[in-house]
């Protein structure tokens, strides 16, 4: 008789830890937004009045989330997949890569990992950075080639052969040519990387954590996932914002620098910070993220410029040299209008000086607004914001779009504009780019489409991002539109910077005292 009332309780138990989190402090997108509302239908419709919230033992809104993200990086191996396939190749039956009739293009499977095994020697198990080869150049001479990649990025291939090779080296594991083996092994590494960018993106959102969904469902990741190395820059930058988010500028500068060094665009964290800190009189915290930054990458690099310098340096000798890039803003003005470009027609070897100063201008252009946005708004920006913004005009102005560097923007995008509707379009947007290219450099002649089809697409992509930098900035100026706020001045990346005291609000406070006693007088 006695037991019974304890079996009670325990069935009346909570099932799990209780998120005192009240209703108004919690992001419920079936409730609140109309798209989720209507997808969520699907499954039983918005959550309910009475529902129980916060107590989820297993299928927490970060597991969900995590769980998306899995399935939409599956679809990106599968649309991959095909560049992988095998068939007899040689005259004597031999395997190869079956890519036949430009099956890279026509099943718009291309992936930069897959060529790179042959042309960084990665298949000779050479050591990136020490070794070389000969390259006959379009005029005919040669060119000493090494490992074009940052040094992460480049040691992260030459750890995925080591990898591949002791795989095909163990009979009793199911076989494969080695590229298709280092694919797989470069693919599991970066599928796991763009885990670790969903995570942190989800915890640095707080209440909003259901926003990173749309880094978890973006058809980015299915189109660009594994198209070059790009999630591994993204993890380390999304790490790095949120150590900063938890008050650990040591960290967050040590990862902003790893990410550095594996992509450079992480580096471009280091402005909006110090405006930000600037503003709110935290140089210190930021003198040591920025320290710890340069120190970390210093750190991974310095060894191979001391051991190898030619290789570790060809990366930046490369970008120094290639012209505009096809899904660049000036190679649209070219593909339209026949413009030679800023230095002309240019021989093999030359490098485009003019070009290359006009990109340096136009971005520090574009910084000092975002620096005088930063440091005039009335209210003080998000730090998500000032971060989209910086790399979005990088990325405009820049001479080199690879379509896989639009994954940079999409967290970003997230914590800075979660407007769902909004950043699916654009996502789908930039993502259908793909299909034009593909076909673009499959060739007229081997029923493929003009360039002004491909242009033209990146046009529209660079209006939708031109598009979401000025929703960001209106945001900016009108803080009662921003959904991450919710009628307070808090900033979920803000660390440091919540709490502290404002500049530019405390001049106006001092100016309209001052303007108060003048009157008075």
């Amino acid at each position: 008789m006695t037991t019974e009332p304890h079996r009670a309780g325990r069935a009346l138990a909570s099932p799990g830890r209780l998120d005192t989190r009240s209703a108004a402090d919690r992001d419920l997108p079936s409730r609140t937004d109309p798209m989720t509302e209507e997808l969520s239908s699907v499954i039983g419709g918005p959550v309910g009045r009475h529902a129980v919230i916060g107590r989820q033992r297993w299928f927490t809104a970060l597991r969900v989330v995590l769980l998306l993200a899995v399935i939409f990086l599956s679809f990106g191996w599968f649309a991959k997949a095909a560049c992988i396939q095998q068939a007899p190749a040689g005259s004597n039956g031999e395997l190869g890569l079956d890519w036949s009739g430009s099956r890279q293009y026509v099943a718009m499977c291309y992936s930069d990992t897959v060529p790179l095994y042959g042309a960084e020697r990665l298949d000779q198990g050479a050591f990136p950075y020490k070794k070389s080869w000969e390259e006959t150049k379009a005029d005919g001479s040669s060119q000493i080639r090494y490992m074009e990649y940052p040094v992460l990025a480049g040691l992260y291939q030459y750890g995925s052969m080591v990898v591949g090779k002791m795989w095909n080296s163990l009979s009793f594991l199911p076989q494969a040519l080695p590229v298709v083996v280092y694919f797989n092994v470069v693919a599991l590494g970066l599928a796991a990387a763009w885990l670790v960018t969903v995570w942190a993106t989800a915890i640095a959102a707080g209440r909003r954590i259901w926003d990173a969904a749309l880094v978890a469902v973006s058809p980015l990741v299915i189109v660009h996932g594994f198209t070059n190395f790009d999630a591994l820059a993204t993890a380390f930058a999304l790490s790095g914002l949120l150590a900063w988010a938890k008050k650990r500028p040591v960290l967050a500068g040590v990862l902003i620098g790893l990410g550095g060094a594996t992509k450079l665009y992480p580096l471009l964290f280091l402005g909006p910070l110090l405006v930000l800190c600037w503003r709110t009189g935290r140089m210190r915290e930021w003198g040591l993220t920025a320290c710890a930054a340069i120190g970390a990458w210093f750190a991974v690099n310095l060894p191979l410029a001391l051991l190898y310098p030619s290789g570790w340096y060809e990366f930046f000798r490369l970008n120094s040299e290639r012209g505009a890039d096809p899904d660049s803003l000036y190679n649209v003005v070219s593909s339209f209008t026949g413009w030679s470009g800023f230095d002309g027609p240019l021989y093999p070897g030359d490098k485009p000086l003019i070009l290359n100063a006009v990109t340096l201008v136009l971005f520090a252009v574009v910084c000092a607004l975002i620096a005088y946005i930063g440091t005039t708004a009335p209210t003080r920006p998000r730090l998500a914001q000032l971060l989209f913004l910086v790399v979005a005009g990088f990325l405009l102005t820049n001479k080199v779009w690879s379509p896989q560097y639009s994954l940079w923007l999409v967290p970003l995008a997230v914590l800075a504009l979660p407007h769902r509707r909004i950043l699916l379009a654009w996502m789908t947007i930039d993502a259908l780019v793909w299909f034009p290219r593909m076909y673009y450099y499959l060739g007229v002649e081997n029923k493929g489409v003009p360039e002004q089809w491909f242009t033209a697409a990146v046009v529209v992509r660079d209006i939708a991002v031109i598009g979401l930098c000025a929703l960001i900035v209106r945001q900016i100026y009108r803080p009662s539109e921003d959904l991450i706020r919710n009628g307070s001045a808090v900033d979920p990346l803000g660390g440091v910077f919540d709490g502290a005291a404002d500049r530019t609000t405390a001049r106006k406070v001092s100016a309209r005292k001052v303007t108060y006693s003048d009157r008075a007088v």
